[in-house]
């Protein structure tokens, strides 16, 4: 399995209402019907000026994961852009799941 990872930088003076437009980005990249599922997590680190945020998205398959930067990737990711402009800083990264583990202590 592939997770598509965005990590972003949020301007503090920004923080809410990036977090309204992530909440209704998110699926519309799921809407793509490439993804099965996505996580909204924060980063936990200290920085008084900016707070990051990470978006992980698990991709059906590698194939679509190929398909959605061919068709879709870039048309979502300019409305971010324009609205966001320089107060964002975002990059990707690609995972492979190797093995997942759980435990129940029930």
């Amino acid at each position: 399995m592939i997770i598509y990872n965005v990590t972003v930088n949020i301007d503090k003076s920004i923080k809410n209402e990036w977090l309204e437009w992530i909440k209704e980005h998110i699926p519309q990249v799921l809407a793509t019907g490439k993804f099965k599922e996505a996580k909204l997590t924060k980063v936990l680190v200290e920085d008084d000026e900016a707070d990051t945020y990470s978006i992980q998205y698990r991709a059906h398959s590698r194939e679509a994961l190929e398909d959605y930067y061919a068709n879709d990737a870039e048309g979502l990711r300019k409305a971010g852009l324009e609205k966001f402009a320089d107060k964002m800083l975002a990059f990707r990264t690609e995972l492979e799941v190797i093995d997942e583990y759980s435990v129940d202590f029930n």
